[in-house]
């Protein structure tokens, strides 16, 4: 979990690799249904450029689509999720348990903008505009606090700060993981 350009992507693909993980990308599933020309599509198409969250139901859909499409997996990354309490309330529901961690990745909100506004530019994302970015970041501190505490609770967090170069934070991301093993 993180705020949008706080590295949680770049990561999650890194340890993906090393560790054999199946890497969920909830941005990346969705900016790909938004790209189709589906009801659907359009429908969160026009959500994210408004920098709102899609809603609870449709991201459910598409995260148990994507797991359930690979059984073969020795574990699962969900970058991006849950977004908000609800989520994870239902994601456990559906899955029958808790995570083994959340990874929470620290990061001021200049170095996510910085950082947002470059992926932006870079891989023409309309959703890293800087005004639907300032949306985004609004939402995710505003709704991520019951999230944490949920996680919190069942002492399942793990901080990280994430401002540093990409290879430090994966060499603590690598840390974070070995624990449970």
């Amino acid at each position: 979990m993180g705020g949008p350009g706080c590295g949680k992507g770049t990561q999650c693909r890194n340890i993906a690799s090393k560790y054999g993980f199946c890497h969920v990308g909830l941005g990346q599933l969705l900016r790909q249904e938004a790209q189709r020309g589906t009801r659907r599509g359009r429908q969160i198409r026009d959500i994210m450029l408004q920098g709102l969250l899609v809603p609870t139901g449709i991201i459910l859909d598409m995260v148990s689509d994507n797991m359930l499409s690979r059984p073969e997996s020795r574990g699962f990354l969900i970058d991006g999720f849950p977004r908000e309490l609800k989520q994870a309330k239902e994601f456990e529901r559906l899955v029958g348990r808790a995570p083994n961690m959340v990874i929470v990745f620290d990061c001021s909100m200049e170095t996510m903008v910085r950082r947002a506004l470059r992926r932006g530019q870079a891989e023409h994302r309309a959703d890293d505009a800087e005004p639907a970015l300032r949306r985004r970041l609004e939402t995710h501190y505003s709704l991520s606090e019951p999230v944490l505490a949920f996680y919190q609770h069942k002492n399942l967090l793990r901080n990280i700060l994430a401002e540093a170069a990409p290879e430090d934070i994966f060499a603590k991301c690598c840390s974070v993981i070995e624990s449970l093993q």
